[in-house]
């Protein structure tokens, strides 16, 4: 399956950001509007946690994670690169192809069999890694194939509201392929 190791691939990126993360900054502004790095991180975890429920059929996590919501850092507990990974490995397992193949209804999109999902999980990730990494100063450099995942989908569905993506910025004109990517989903780089 290309689509999850596409998706273990963006994990493991975001894996790597989050545990850079130094204890004094958690709490610092993301390149996400109103959100701390923190709360880019539970809004990931959160994510994992939905697409488990979505995947086993069982009830939605609460929305205080969901794309908008005012807080979603609570999700992040004492560790946030420990909850990361335990909401990650709950996840996983349950992508099996039979639940990939299983048709769920999402708010605002309706019905979709789960693996058009994975894209979007993938582009969510790949974003909110460079989102906490610049917020950071580091200077990351995203897996090449995974950005053309992610300008891919993005070109087909971005939704352009708060709490989503902002509007598109023009990137410079000797731009790369990841400050492209960034720039159509709102990302000043």
């Amino acid at each position: 399956m290309e689509l999850m190791e596409q998706y273990r691939r963006a994990q493991d990126g975001l894996d790597a950001v989050l545990a850079a993360v130094p204890d004094d900054r958690w709490d610092v502004p993301s390149m996400c509007a109103e959100w701390t790095v923190r709360d880019v991180a539970g809004h990931l975890i959160w994510g994992q946690w939905q697409l488990r429920a979505w995947a086993a059929g069982e009830p939605d996590p609460d929305r205080s994670g969901a794309p908008g919501s005012p807080r979603p850092g609570t999700w992040t507990g004492d560790d946030p690169v420990e909850t990361w990974r335990k909401a990650r490995a709950a996840s996983v397992p349950a992508l099996t192809g039979e639940a990939l193949a299983r048709t769920t209804t999402i708010t605002g999109i309706g019905e979709v069999p789960l693996a058009a999902v994975v894209p979007l999980m993938i582009t969510d990730t790949v974003v909110h890694s460079w989102d906490v990494g610049h917020a950071l100063g580091m200077d990351l450099r995203l897996d090449a194939d995974l950005v053309a995942l992610a300008a891919d989908w993005a070109r087909q569905h971005v939704v352009r509201r708060p709490g989503f993506f902002g509007p598109e910025v023009t990137p410079p004109p000797d731009a790369d392929e990841q400050t492209r990517m960034l720039a159509f989903v709102g990302r000043r780089v």
